[in-house]
């Protein structure tokens, strides 16, 4: 499939799916379970909004969703509790799988999230955003629930637009356009298909989930998209504009801070498809810096893109779902 046909048969438009009870009919004739995950880590100023939209829209007004779970980091706010007190599932992801231990990160939410949700299709949304609506989540589930084929659907924003002063070009954030795109430009030219192939809002198939492993921090998405290519090639992908997502921007050193993250990922992957050799041990410390009147301070972060394996190697998951 060239990268063209893809754009053409798996790119699609929320409004596409705007029929929300036919959708949920099809669920329901193919007797499938969904579930929502929402990772999150001291985000009381916006999962409160999230949660009443997806309940009310997406459970009672159309049953879409089988279950809304949120899992934590820690938080030290009141994300937890606002959560549970809107009908959201909460858990601490040091809870789940205990015998495996507890590792601080979004990827390892993400990850105990496939033992302790149920559903055949599991949703990921991130937890700060501002204008949430439904389309959130149906416009990357209605591929799965449409398309027997697609294993894995990624959300964009902002898409391409006429208007009068020209064409408003679409495209990934900062660290997708400086890093990853270069990046899948040289080695994996088809993933540059994928408009947006960082963010944090995706659809997946349990069986596909199953399968793969997970970087328990910023390489977490990058890693998935690897992982699902070399298995089952673009094919398996789609893409939904979802128009537009406004959350909180982050300042350039802490994107600093992802891009040595997703670079390590990457190499960690390239590596082990043998695309590249890597002569020496990398480096864990992230060197940055700064001025403080005259003097220049030097900043050093660790970042290790630890991995959860694929949790269908996990005995309690094993006698949970495949006894």
């Amino acid at each position: 499939m060239s990268i063209d046909q893809w754009l053409e048969t798996n790119s699609f438009h929320h409004s596409t799916f705007w029929d929300l009870k036919q959708l949920v009919a099809e669920k329901e004739k193919q007797n499938l379970k969904i579930s929502l995950c929402i990772p999150t880590l001291n985000e009381e100023k916006t999962i409160g909004k999230e949660i009443v939209i997806f309940r009310s829209e997406l459970m009672t007004r159309y049953p879409l969703l089988d279950e809304i779970a949120v899992i934590d980091s820690g938080s030290k706010d009141q994300t937890l509790e606002i959560a549970s007190r809107f009908g959201a599932d909460t858990y601490f992801s040091g809870d789940i799988l205990p015998e495996e231990g507890f590792k601080r990160g979004k990827g390892e939410n993400l990850w105990k999230a496939i033992h302790q949700l149920n559903g055949d299709i599991i949703v990921y949304v991130d937890a700060d955003i501002t204008n949430i609506h439904p389309r959130f989540v149906y416009g990357l589930v209605a591929p799965l629930i449409y398309q027997p084929d697609t294993k894995y659907v990624k959300a964009f924003y902002d898409r391409p637009l006429a208007f009068s002063q020209g064409i408003r070009p679409s495209g990934g954030g900062r660290v997708t356009e400086i890093l990853t795109r270069p990046l899948f430009s040289l080695f994996f030219p088809e993933l540059t298909a994928l408009m947006q192939p960082l963010s944090g809002e995706y659809a997946v198939r349990r069986e596909t989930l199953e399968e793969i492993a997970f970087p328990i921090g910023y390489g977490v998405e990058i890693s998935h998209l690897i992982d699902v290519y070399t298995r089952w090639g673009l094919k398996a992908f789609a893409q939904c504009d979802l128009d537009k997502r406004v959350h909180r921007n982050q300042a350039t050193r802490d994107l600093g801070k992802m891009a040595f993250g997703i670079l390590q990922a990457f190499l960690n992957r390239c590596e082990q498809l043998d695309m590249v050799d890597v002569k020496t041990e990398m480096a864990k410390v992230l060197r940055q810096f700064q001025v403080n009147g005259e003097q220049i301070e030097q900043l050093e972060f660790t970042i290790v893109e630890e991995e959860r394996p694929p949790i269908q190697t996990i005995k309690g998951y094993q006698e949970k779902f495949h006894p």
